[in-house]
């Protein structure tokens, strides 16, 4: 008798190598899949990557990020890969302060004690105030989190002092969904306390990048994928998505510096290779493109998603050293930025000295200045950083880079639609913005991803 044929490996697909796609691509590889990505850019990453060339002498990236301990699906997926937390990650219990030392502070330990303790040590609130927010919060848990999903939190939030909604509230709600508070999902944020807050000890905890974001997952998971035998093809955009009696068949062209309309290109070459499932793990732009032609209605609703940009501002102040690696500032219409980042305090001086001085400022819910424009915005932030940092800095806060993500999240908007994961028989979506419980971030990226090549 002749020998049984050993089963051919499943051949997957992967459109994007953002870090959904690249979660996606090493939870398929994991599961004995053949696997192959496609990355339109020269480098992984997708909006949350390292600048190819660096600033100032600095390895810079596209934005300031921030994990927490509840995001255990990334920290589980950078084990994975060979990631250290403790050597790309500053972890520290979770600090709302300002320079002064108001706001937030919880220390460690059990969640829900924690919460008290910090609320009752809590700086520049008055007994009132912290009595007003340990009244809302242990009404909003006693309902389990949940609300009307038609309120925002604006309105969840409007018993509470306004000190405490413009000092926590607001600041901490365009942090976690990139919307203003006004437009926010209540249901939504509500969910991200709860996971944060109240998920057990630890998990509010900020992990706080110390390396480049290239560093903290595109390069180990690149490197694990190839070990693992993933094609990693990048510089190619996918051009079209068909299905024939072999299975999925992928177009693609040599992608253009700058972004070339892809509409308005040919249809490239056809990749020799039939694949068994696409796991579709691009922008949500690029995903109802390409998805039209097999699923309109689902490409309707990705199309449908508005989109909210990210500005930093990155400034240089030779010898300042902030009293802690993030700081929350006093925000308005002439201070844009909500929390400034220590770069000199995160990177290894010993590796990294041209971070020495280096100031992240960080404006989420950022489209107004987009509309005045990045050069008044920058000159905004010198004037923010001047007067709310006063005697810590050592020199005159020089500009090195504002940096821009015009579709960094999408408008977490209360009663929002978000297209599901399956696309279509053998064509499956990755992405933050995938009908999911989370707004758009990291954790939410990767838990897509990886319940795409779960499907």
């Amino acid at each position: 008798m002749s020998a049984e044929r050993a089963p051919r490996a499943r051949r997957t697909a992967v459109v994007g190598g953002g870090w959904a796609g690249l979660a996606a691509a090493v939870e398929a590889a994991g599961r004995g899949d053949a696997v192959t990505l496609f990355e339109m850019a020269p480098s992984l990453g997708g909006r949350a990557r390292r600048l190819p060339e660096p600033v100032g002498g600095l390895r810079v990236d596209n934005g300031q990020h921030i994990l927490i301990g509840a995001y255990t699906e990334t920290l589980r997926l950078l084990a994975r890969v060979g990631v250290a937390e403790r050597d790309a990650l500053h972890r520290a219990p979770l600090q709302l302060t300002d320079l002064h030392g108001h706001g937030l502070r919880l220390p460690p330990g059990a969640a829900l004690p924690a919460f008290v303790r910090g609320v009752l040590g809590a700086r520049g609130w008055s007994l009132a105030e912290r009595a007003a927010l340990l009244a809302a919060a242990a009404g909003w848990a006693l309902r389990g989190f949940r609300c009307d999903p038609s309120l925002s939190v604006a309105q969840l939030s409007a018993r509470l002092p306004e000190s405490l909604r413009r000092g926590l509230i607001e600041p901490l709600c365009v942090a976690a969904l990139n919307t203003p508070a006004s437009q926010a999902s209540a249901r939504v944020f509500l969910r991200v306390l709860r996971d944060a807050l109240f998920a057990g000890p630890g998990a509010a905890d900020l992990l706080l990048p110390r390396v480049d974001l290239g560093a903290l997952f595109p390069d180990a998971a690149a490197g694990w994928l190839a070990a693992h035998g993933a094609r990693l093809r990048l510089g190619l955009r996918v051009q079209a998505l068909r299905r024939d009696a072999d299975g999925w068949r992928i177009a693609t062209a040599r992608a253009e510096r700058g972004g070339a309309d892809p509409a308005a290109a040919d249809d490239g070459a056809l990749d020799p290779q039939p694949y068994d499932r696409v796991l579709l793990a691009s922008s949500a732009a690029e995903a109802a493109r390409l998805a039209e032609p097999h699923a309109p209605a689902w490409s309707a609703l990705a199309r449908g998603l508005r989109h909210e940009p990210i500005v930093t501002v990155l400034l240089r102040s030779d010898g300042t050293r902030l009293p802690a690696p993030m700081l929350a500032l006093d925000s308005g219409a002439d201070a844009p930025a909500q929390f400034v980042f220590d770069l000199g305090r995160l990177r290894d001086a010993r590796v990294e000295p041209a971070a020495d001085g280096v100031l992240a400022f960080v404006i989420s819910g950022a489209a107004q200045c987009i509309e005045r424009g990045l050069e008044a915005t920058a000159r905004q932030v010198q004037a923010q950083a001047r007067a709310q940092l006063g005697a810590l800095l050592r020199g005159e806060p020089a500009l090195l880079r504002v940096l821009s993500e015009k579709r960094a999240t999408f408008l977490c908007t209360p009663g929002l639609r978000r297209p599901p994961a399956a696309v279509a028989p053998g064509l499956v979506a990755a992405g933050d913005y995938v009908d999911g419980p989370y707004p758009a971030t990291l954790e939410a990226a990767v838990r897509s991803g990886i319940a795409a090549a779960a499907a």
